[in-house]
């Protein structure tokens, strides 16, 4: 089969659905691999990189279209695009089948395979597909990036001879894939970040990477918001009552906003609302990520910055990835890659649409004349659906008792071990010379010693603090220093070989400890 991309026909669209290096693993599984000339330029990939590759340049999209089996592209297909479909061919692209009725009809009526990549369901063996993931991914990063370039201050706070300069506050409304990266991008530039989702499940996830997750004071079962697939579902007007309550008292607080929330197949919710906007400080940011479905802004304009009465700037592009085109272009066209390789599992060259598979049924919305969105749920569950059981909040009574319990057991244990060690004391003293005795008491409290102060360490510190403690445990070198002027050859022996490794575990442990702080240190 030939797999062909043309040049995305898109106002200000960077990206390209394939690269040089996914041509050569398209190659692989038995593909010719086309290229319009010039579609991969503004990503940073020149047509002499995919000659080098093996890929046909092609110099017109109407040459490219007429001679590919298969078309991976990136943005939705015009209707002149689809026009160009015959029942042969399969195209793989992004298509919004929910919000573009036109061009699924041009579609079937045209005969041809279409496999949306953003309905590649979210289950373990397709995250590798994840197209929506992955320019998420970009767009979060990113979003903060846009988000620094319009803020008139530091992210990280800091003391200088001319003052001290407060830490921007960020707030990330939703921690899916784009408001994790947010929190992620955001927390390493030293501001300090809260964030919101209606699915209680990733609070764990977010104060992990070191930002304060936003609770509400709701008791319906806050209402877990977690719908299929991962994705959040819609709230109930209680709990949304609840949500902008707490939206109103963070607003003047905030400089920094990031909205990313969305529901699959609907309008993006209306979050942070005029009021909200009008309560913010001068000089602070709003970036609506959802602005391409309607926005969670009251006041987002698609594609455009605005400036609000108070000095609030609202961004509403819908391009972030394309700002990122090459990083973007390699992600995307590595997701067609592996469906490429699901669609081929022979590895022979021939496309094999079977329809059984929950990975392309899911993602098939056209096929054989007929539409086949939306797909039945697949048979696996998805990875962000699985719910946790909210853990029982324990009395004081409840508590106090474990403890009890807890302490009662380690005691029993401590107390077992002494007298199996006061037992086997007894026996050797009983059997063995008094000379062995001697060096036996001093191997058992050199052991003792040792595992008393590595134990105790916590396993999270894992830092220089470990290394040096490390060499600190290495006094029972004592121990052995004291044996190795006995008489016994074996004694002598034993002891050498005890120094040696306590030398390791000293010089070793300050190595580390050298080298560690190394890395925290300018070049």
């Amino acid at each position: 089969m030939k797999i062909g991309t043309p040049t995305e026909v898109e106002a200000g669209e960077n990206r390209v659905a394939m690269t040089p290096d996914s041509a050569r693993q398209l190659q692989k599984l038995g593909h010719d691999c086309l290229i319009q000339s010039g579609a991969g330029l503004k990503a940073g990939f020149a047509d002499a990189l995919y000659e080098e590759a093996g890929v046909t340049v092609v110099e017109d999209a109407d040459a490219l279209w007429s001679q590919s089996d298969i078309i991976a592209k990136v943005r939705i297909p015009t209707l002149d695009e689809l026009d160009r479909l015959t029942p042969e061919k399969t195209l793989i692209t992004f298509f919004n089948p929910g919000g573009n009725a036109e061009g699924l009809e041009k579609a079937k009526e045209k005969g041809a395979s279409v496999l949306a990549m953003e309905m590649v369901p979210r289950i373990s063996r397709a995250q590798k597909m994840d197209a929506l993931s992955s320019m998420a991914n970009i767009a979060g990063y990113r979003a903060v990036i846009e988000a620094g370039n319009n803020f008139g201050r530091f992210f990280t706070g800091q003391v200088t001879a001319a003052g001290k300069v407060p830490p921007a506050k960020v707030l990330v409304v939703g921690a899916g894939v784009a408001g994790l990266a947010a929190i992620g991008t955001s927390t390493s530039l030293g501001a300090i970040t809260y964030a919101f989702d209606v699915r209680p499940e990733v609070a764990e996830q977010v104060e992990s990477m070191g930002a304060e997750f936003v609770y509400l004071d709701f008791e319906e079962e806050q209402a877990d918001g977690s719908g299929s697939g991962g994705y959040a579902s819609v709230s109930s007007p209680e709990f949304r009552e609840a949500q902008l309550a707490k939206f109103r008292e963070l607003a003047p607080e905030m400089d920094i906003v990031i909205t990313t929330a969305l529901i699959p197949n609907r309008e993006a919710p209306k979050l942070w609302l005029a009021d909200m906007v009008a309560a913010m400080k001068p000089g602070s940011v709003i970036i609506d990520l959802a602005a391409e479905k309607g926005g969670n802004v009251e006041g987002t304009v698609k594609d455009e910055k605005v400036v609000t009465e108070n000095g609030v700037t609202i961004v509403g592009y819908t391009d972030f990835p394309s700002r990122m085109a090459t990083q973007s272009s390699t992600l995307y066209a590595t997701n067609i890659r592996h469906m490429m390789t699901d669609l081929t599992p022979e590895k022979d060259g021939k496309v094999n649409h079977n329809m059984d598979d929950d990975v392309i049924r899911g993602a098939t919305v056209t096929h054989k004349g007929e539409i086949t969105f939306p797909p039945p749920p697949p048979k696996v569950q998805a990875i962000a659906a699985q719910k946790r059981e909210k853990p029982k909040e324990l009395t004081a009574e409840e508590k106090r008792a474990n403890e009890v319990a807890a302490f009662k057991a380690q005691t029993k244990s401590q107390v077992t071990l002494l007298a199996v060690g006061g037992a086997l004391m007894l026996l050797v003293g009983l059997v063995a010379p008094a000379s062995f005795l001697q060096h036996f008491i001093v191997f058992v409290l050199s052991v003792f010693i040792g595992f008393q102060v590595i134990w105790n360490v916590s396993h999270s510190l894992h830092t220089p603090l470990m290394a040096v403690t490390n060499a600190i445990s290495s006094i029972i070198i004592l121990g052995a220093l004291m044996q190795i002027g006995a008489g016994n050859w074996l004694v002598v022996i034993l002891a050498a070989i005890s120094v040696f490794f306590a030398g390791i575990n000293i010089f070793g442990g300050f190595l580390v400890t050298r080298r560690m702080l190394a890395m925290f240190q300018k070049s």
